[in-house]
């Protein structure tokens, strides 16, 4: 009997694939977050978003796979042997198994491997650019033009699709139907049995008298009871004997018990549906106000530094928060509100006041932000070089003014030299409000990314 194989040609299922990539990502994870975050500050400001390739030592690839262990007694047949007897020991081969994986070169050394390399999207780059950061102390303020909607339960309509039938409550409306229809037609045909009963002589019959029978004389000098059907059964009918009366009983039994057979068990209109209304989803408003410093004592190089993390900044609002707002603002001996374009790009320069930008915050706030409605966050980069009596009023106005009203002020000195004055006002004012008052120091394009992470690293409570 010959050996049956089975080939398998059905095609991948909808998104297999998707879910294999997903499981494999998951696994080499420690890998990937290393390769991305050495990726971000050897990229130019225009690529920081892009995807990347990513690559990982043989190594740490390797499957774990079942084997035989050393040692047992075991026999095996080796096709083609004509050097070896059972009992011979065989010599070991010479040399070893090759340079390693991807070292030196393999002509000369032996066989050698590749390290694998694969290609992460800007999507999921992204993913692992962003993960575990968050916006420190986000809370929940009043619902604020909410774009994400829920369906919730709001009764019954009788219109809906089948898959919306509530099948409890349209038993129970049938249920009512049929006895408000069924109901005094029931009552009338127990009525007639008793009366068919009493003509049957199945019940002692009762006193003759008209108080007992409840009967009283008609104009006529006839006596008509008070059932308006026995009434025109017998009284209006004086020929009809005994037998005819219990036959028209019967017949006038049987028509209404056919009627409340007829009364449908479940109609159209007993159906109900459930009925689901949109409902606004809470969603909690935010903005961030991007302060950063282009005056004449940022060099090139610091403006660059500046530039990328803004960027990473600003990726990261888009990419983690739906309904999230941010406000451009650039200063020197002034500020002004600017849109992204030009935030990023303008060439405009000129002296160092940075007051300038903590007084137009203030008033954008106060005229758009209502605090009690936003979650308010501040991100300010500078080189620390301000005229010395501005520094001061800087401090001020953080403490009095700005830290009442948002949730967390993040300062980012970028200078490769001692800090500047603006650092050691700023570090009374950290030591004031250590929970939304939160400073670093970037001194190479290598401490973005690090420096980015620390100041919004999700905390765990």
């Amino acid at each position: 009997m010959g050996m049956s194989h089975i080939v398998d040609r059905r095609l991948n299922g909808k998104n297999k694939s998707a879910v294999n990539r997903d499981r494999f990502l998951r696994r080499y994870r420690k890998h990937i977050k290393r390769a991305v975050s050495e990726a971000v500050h050897d990229r130019s400001i225009t690529e920081v978003e892009k995807g990347e390739s990513i690559s990982i030592p043989t190594r740490d690839i390797h499957e774990p796979h079942f084997h035989h262990g050393k040692g047992g007694h075991r026999e095996m047949v080796h096709p083609g042997n004509r050097e070896f007897i059972a009992g011979d020991l065989l010599p070991k081969p010479d040399g070893g198994e090759g340079g390693g994986p991807g070292q030196g070169d393999p002509s000369n050394q032996g066989e050698g491997m590749d390290d694998f390399v694969f290609q992460i999207t800007q999507e999921e780059f992204l993913d692992f650019l962003f993960d575990d950061l968050e916006l420190p102390r986000l809370a929940r303020k009043k619902l604020k033009r909410a774009e994400a909607f829920n369906y919730v339960r709001a009764g019954f309509t009788t219109d809906g699709t089948p898959a919306k039938l509530n099948v409890v409550r349209s038993l129970r409306g049938a249920h009512a139907r049929r006895m408000s229809l069924g109901g005094s037609r029931k009552r009338r045909i127990r009525e007639l049995e008793q009366k068919l009963e009493a003509l049957q002589g199945r019940q002692p019959s009762t006193s003759s008298s008209p108080a007992a029978t409840d009967e009283k004389p008609t104009s006529q000098g006839r006596k008509r009871s008070q059932d308006p059907v026995l009434d025109s059964l017998v009284m209006d009918n004086p020929a009809l004997n005994g037998k005819a009366q219990i036959q028209a009983l019967e017949e006038e039994l049987h028509r209404l018990r056919n009627s409340v057979k007829r009364i449908p068990w479940i109609d159209e209109i007993d159906l109900r549906y459930n009925q689901h209304v949109r409902q606004p989803k809470p969603a909690t408003s935010a903005v961030m106000f991007c302060l950063m410093d282009v005056s004449g004592s940022m060099s090139q190089a610091h403006k660059d530094i500046a530039k990328r993390f803004f960027i990473l900044l600003y990726l990261f609002l888009k990419k983690n928060y739906k309904r999230i707002e941010v406000v451009f603002i650039r200063h020197h001996t002034s500020a002004k509100e600017v849109d992204e374009e030009e935030f990023f790009y303008s060439r405009e320069t000129g002296g160092t006041i940075v007051s300038s930008a903590l007084k137009l915050t203030h008033e954008i706030i106060r005229d758009r932000y209502p605090p009690e409605e936003w979650n308010i966050y501040a991100a300010q980069a500078s080189d620390g070089d301000n005229w010395n009596d501005d520094s001061p009023k800087c401090s001020d106005m953080l403490r009095k003014q700005l830290l009442p009203l948002v949730q967390y002020y993040a300062y980012v000195e970028i200078t490769p030299d001692d800090h500047q004055t603006l650092w050691h006002e700023y570090e009374g004012v950290q030591a004031a409000h250590p929970e939304s008052f939160a400073m670093q120091q970037i001194t190479q394009v290598a401490d973005i990314y690090p420096v980015f992470r620390s100041l919004f690293e999700r905390k765990t409570h």
